[in-house]
């Protein structure tokens, strides 16, 4: 973590416009994250404002253990995801994204529909998997975290997020195989 965020976390700790100075820099993030759990537009919301209510109430105990902030507010958005899920005892659809990966310019229509049909097919096979492993996901590669630091959020080990995100594309292979796009 900078120099710069840590003090703004300890003004924040007695001062509400740096608090809101840090919900700024971070609410759009932790949004997604809900969102892409939910796939509900007032079920995101209502997380995203339970974790910054739980981080303001918590945040006299945060200490700076050397990894970012964002990732204290993400292991707190976690723990409401998996109550929710808990609570609905049901598994909804993941919005990870709408969008084709790759960009239309210079590619020939007939490889972007072959890559967005392709693509759709391995949103439906993410939305699958279990919530800690679509949340490894979203982690990873929507967020772009790093093991240690998703391995705060998951409350893992650095080596038990390793292992999770392997066993996670093996299955991911697996289920490709056995559904073929």
């Amino acid at each position: 973590m900078d120099n710069e965020e840590s003090a703004l976390i300890e003004r924040a700790k007695s001062d509400p416009e740096a608090f809101g100075e840090l919900y700024r820099r971070y609410v759009d993030r932790i949004y997604s994250y809900h969102y892409r759990h939910t796939g509900d537009v007032q079920e995101a919301e209502d997380l995203t404002s339970r974790t910054f209510y739980r981080a303001l109430r918590s945040l006299s105990r945060y200490r700076d253990r050397g990894l970012p902030f964002q990732a204290w507010l993400f292991r707190i958005a976690h723990n409401l995801v998996a109550n929710w899920y808990r609570d609905r005892s049901h598994r909804r659809f993941v919005a990870l994204d709408e969008t084709a990966p790759l960009s239309t310019e210079e590619v020939e229509p007939h490889r972007l529909v072959e890559t967005d049909e392709r693509y759709a097919c391995l949103l439906r096979l993410v939305a699958r998997l279990p919530e800690d492993r679509k949340t490894l996901l979203i982690l990873k590669f929507v967020e772009q975290m790093t093991n240690a630091e998703i391995g705060l959020v998951l409350n893992k080990s650095e080596g038990a997020v390793k292992a999770l995100y392997h066993r996670t594309l093996l299955a991911l292979r697996r289920m490709m195989e056995e559904h073929p796009c």
